[in-house]
């Protein structure tokens, strides 16, 4: 689509990158899109239009969006051989995913840091939950500056995590089980301790020193000078870092040992896919790809626009969030690394076959292309349709983050998360996926606190409206189309931490934020209290496996104490009680199972307009077999809309309340409970 000089706002809109852009900024502004979609704005330029917004945009808005466009085209040819690209049904399409944080998981030897063995221990857990696939976070070897997500060898396990042995006993654990497993790929950035680097730094005219966006300093530099450009690092300060061994700065979009590898050149990129290759031998079945879609940077790497950077946070992202090599490094990483040759030897492992009744079969044919899942900071509904469709041959599933948080609010803000704003992000994207896209669907991981808390507040504790809220959240994770990610502890309604002092926190990006807030003014109290909502130790926390000391994930002391001590909701008092959280997620999970209309049928949502009920229709190709779904989504009792569909046969269903886990009940009332959840099968 070429646009000119100066299109139509309509226009700008219309583009996939476009729509996104303009839907990011209006987020973050707490506007609506009829803002720009009224009949009056719509049709204005874009250069009036950025003239009129410049105190908010900057002067240079329109010159950066329109840039950002041309480097991706809203149709582009990446290649048509399906050789490389996916199977008609594959298997992750309704597969339900769980993320373990291994350092939290765990801990088999009692030093207080989980590891490998620690989850082996626990893999029947997994399979019993109806788990498809295991997603582990970084254990890769790391001097942990970033709890692993920087590497130092892409093929070695950090000491503490365990050995190559005691994975290579996990990957045919999880095989054995019926389930896969995946790990997570960190290339945007190694550690500055990887040999890579080093040979960098100590020759940067060699080989290596094209491996990294070194760059030199003005004659004389002894690293007092301007950094080389204005971009800043997600964890604070700036993105650059002296290095004086090899007078060169170095790029860090994140922590100061965390150095940006240069995927312009080819050398890197053969180097990543075989990285992905080595691992699939081993039986791994793809990837979660850490921040994937910053791998492209703008050639230059020019400044940032100041307005920019303050509307979003960070200046410079408009250089590298989306750029402009970003479809062509992914399309080869999926030739080069995730697809298998007719003439690789097979993997150590594969999968087996797992039937409805849980019962495994045979060891199964090995994968043709490894799952790619994306880590997309930044990318909205469109930019993820580019680069997740199944026609494009790059990524297969991709995360879109501005599920996470309502409008106007970034993850740092103190605030009540509003369902009624979950229920139009999922309807909006539900609407404008087509038959090539399949979402991923989360709602807590390692990064985040977590949603239960952000809906609940101080009410996280109430465990009445705890239980019922997790399982408003699991019926939306898992019964909406697309590819449910669930994250460790939400199978027993797992809530943020009660941190009252710094000493209680480990991340690195939570401490930076806090000296950067005490070093402009900010007291200790306000310090605290705005590091304290985001921070990412919330969902870090070692996971509950049973009360008492320790909870059962280490004899030893665990490298981050619980600060969260409420009874009832460890894995083994819920585990034999038909009424918990855990046992809701077992049962949902089967019913998922046994029924593919709940795991990919087509969808409709006939009342979008209430904030308080949410609900859909699921059906099958033929249109024989519908399923309701529908949900309270406030704290009150409220009155069901009009009946819309015939007949219903209630499968599951829970309220908030004694008894609340109601599997076989068959009549719907004219009202829902506080934080209801209903799936029944519609018998017309």
């Amino acid at each position: 689509m070429a646009l000119g000089d100066n299109p139509r706002i309509s226009e700008v809109h219309a583009h996939p990158v476009g729509r996104d852009a303009i839907d990011k900024v209006l987020l973050q502004m707490g506007r609506s899109r009829h803002w720009v979609t009224n009949p009056l704005v719509s049709s204005l330029r874009l250069r009036t239009v950025a003239r009129l917004a410049e105190p908010l945009v900057g002067p240079r808005f329109a010159d950066a969006l329109l840039e950002l466009l041309a480097d991706h085209p809203s149709v582009v040819t990446t290649g048509s051989s399906r050789t490389q690209g996916r199977s008609e049904d594959p298997w992750w399409r309704t597969a339900v995913f769980y993320q373990v944080y291994p350092r939290s998981f765990a801990d088999s030897d009692g030093d207080g840091i989980g590891d490998l063995r620690g989850i082996i221990d626990h893999l029947d857990h997994l399979r019993d939950l109806g788990v498809d696939c295991l997603w582990l976070s970084p254990i890769f070897d790391s001097p942990n500056e970033d709890a692993g997500y920087d590497v130092r060898d892409y093929r070695a396990v950090m000491s503490e995590m365990g050995t190559l042995d005691d994975l290579d006993a996990l990957i045919a654990g999880c095989h054995e089980r019926g389930m896969r497993i995946i790990l997570d790929l960190v290339v945007n950035h190694t550690s500055h301790e990887h040999a890579w680097f080093q040979a960098a730094i100590a020759d940067p005219d060699g080989p290596y020193g094209g491996y990294y966006h070194l760059r030199p300093g003005r004659p004389g530099e002894d690293g007092t000078g301007p950094p080389p450009n204005n971009w800043t690092s997600f964890f604070g300060g700036s993105a650059w870092r002296w290095i004086p061994r090899a007078r060169r700065w170095a790029l860090h979009l994140f922590a100061e040992g965390q150095m940006d590898l240069n995927w312009e050149n080819p050398a890197v990129r053969a180097e990543v896919a075989d990285i992905v290759r080595w691992w699939r031998s081993r039986g791994i079945d793809g990837f979660r790809l850490d921040v994937i879609n910053y791998i492209s940077k703008r050639p230059g790497l020019p400044d940032g626009d100041e307005a920019i950077g303050a509307l979003i946070g960070f200046p410079g992202i408009e250089h590298y969030f989306f750029g402009p090599r970003l479809h062509e490094y992914l399309h080869e990483l999926r030739g080069a690394g995730f697809t298998r040759d007719d003439s690789d030897p097979p993997p150590t492992s594969t999968v087996r076959g797992r039937h409805d009744d849980r019962a495994v079969g045979e060891p199964q044919p090995p994968d043709r292309v490894g799952v790619m899942v994306g880590e997309t900071p930044g990318v909205g509904i469109e930019m993820g349709r580019l680069l997740s469709g199944a026609s494009r041959e790059e990524l297969d599933l991709v995360f879109n983050f501005d599920v996470l948080d309502g409008p106007g609010r970034i993850r740092w803000d103190d605030y009540r998360y509003d369902l009624a704003y979950l229920k139009d992000f999922l309807i909006e994207q539900q609407s404008r996926i087509g038959a090539d896209d399949r979402v991923a669907l989360f709602l807590d991981n390692h990064d985040n606190p977590r949603m239960l808390s952000k809906v609940l507040g101080p009410r996280d504790r109430d465990p009445v409206a705890r239980s019922a809220v997790a399982k408003l959240l699991a019926t939306i994770q898992l019964t909406l189309p697309g590819t449910p990610f669930l994250y460790q502890g939400q199978e027993i309604g797992a809530v943020d931490q009660r941190f009252d002092s710094i000493d209680q926190l480990r991340d690195v990006e939570s401490l930076n934020r806090h000296r950067e807030l005490l070093a402009d003014g900010v007291d200790a109290v306000g310090a605290l209290a705005g590091v304290v909502p985001g921070a990412r130790d919330h969902a870090r926390v070692p996971m509950r496996w049973q009360p008492g000391p320790g909870h059962g994930f280490t004899t030893g002391v665990a490298w981050q104490p619980s600060a969260e001590g409420s009874s009832g909701f460890t894995v083994e008092e819920q585990q034999d009680d038909p009424d918990s959280v855990l046992s809701f997620h077992r049962d949902l999970i089967r019913l998922r199972r046994q029924h593919t209309t709940l795991a990919d049928g087509a969808v409709r949502f006939p009342d979008r307009r209430s904030r308080r009920w949410f609900g859909w229709v699921l059906a099958d190709r033929d249109g024989r077999d519908e399923w309701l779904v529908e949900l309270n989504l406030t704290d009150r009792r409220i009155r069901r809309p009009r009946h819309f569909v015939g007949r219903t046969e209630v499968e599951l269903a829970s309220l908030a309340g004694p008894g609340f886990h109601r599997p076989g009940v068959t009549r719907r009332g004219p009202w829902m409970g506080p934080y209801e959840t209903v799936i029944a099968r519609i018998t017309h």
